[in-house]
């Protein structure tokens, strides 16, 4: 894979300082000026990569615009073919469109080349991405290695679990909850984990476990959450077949 990070052309020594402005303008909010000034940099600095794919960055994150960042993405890639920064944010910014299929090649094409400093990021990307697509069992694999790189993360057991519960491989999902629920995170003990689990639960029989969850999950109710998660847990276990 290409690892250049300044172009073909020498790093001008003051574009350091240029860039680091323009972070400050993008972290303060000032982001029409910090737009404005990445567009000067391209007209001053045509050959550098790293400012095409700033500008591309400023506008998919900063600005919310992931179909104007393609081009300058598109511009990093016909001046450093592979360079891995520019792949993954093409692929992502694919993502974001609903371009799900052509975000997944990015991603493969990103994964094949071996190593990336962004690997939990990659996996739980393109793990979304399958998902949309219908690629369950491939999305599974994802979810699986961005624990791998993250091992037991309360968010990433709950999102394989609820994957797994699609798969009907209830009571891995129903581990996968227990282990997210055991994390020394003083938020482990989250209402909408003992929610899920406690319908996973009821679906495998255990109906004292379900109610259980139910009663904790109630308990564990904090201000602010989701009026459809606080409305399920006082409404009680639903029946199951």
């Amino acid at each position: 894979m290409t690892h250049e990070r300044n172009g073909r052309e020498p790093w001008p020594p003051e574009l350091t300082d240029h860039l680091r402005k323009v972070d400050r303008l993008r972290r303060a909010s000032r982001y029409a000026e910090a737009l404005a000034r990445m567009h000067e940099l391209v007209a001053a600095y045509p050959r550098q990569v790293r400012v095409y794919l700033e500008l591309g960055l400023t506008l998919a994150i900063w600005g919310g615009q992931p179909a104007e960042a393609l081009p300058w993405y598109e511009r990093v890639l016909a001046l450093a073919p592979g360079h891995a920064s520019a792949q993954f944010h093409r692929a992502l910014a694919l993502a974001r469109l609903g371009r799900h299929a052509e975000a997944v090649v990015g991603f493969d094409a990103i994964a094949a080349e071996g190593e990336f400093r962004k690997a939990l990021v990659l996996h739980m990307q393109r793990a979304e991405s399958l998902e949309v697509l219908g690629r369950l069992e491939d999305a599974e694999r994802d979810w699986t290695r961005a624990l791998d790189e993250d091992r037991g993360n309360p968010w990433l057991l709950h999102r394989r679990a609820s994957l797994r519960a699609r798969l009907g491989r209830l009571e891995e999902a129903v581990a996968d909850l227990t282990r997210a629920l055991a994390s020394p995170d003083e938020d482990a003990v989250d209402a909408e984990l003992l929610h899920d689990r406690g319908l996973l639960r009821a679906r495998l029989g255990d109906l004292t476990g379900a109610r259980a969850d139910f009663e904790a999950g109630r308990a564990a109710l904090r201000e602010g959450d989701p009026a459809p998660l606080v409305a399920a847990l006082n409404g009680g276990l639903p029946e199951t077949p």
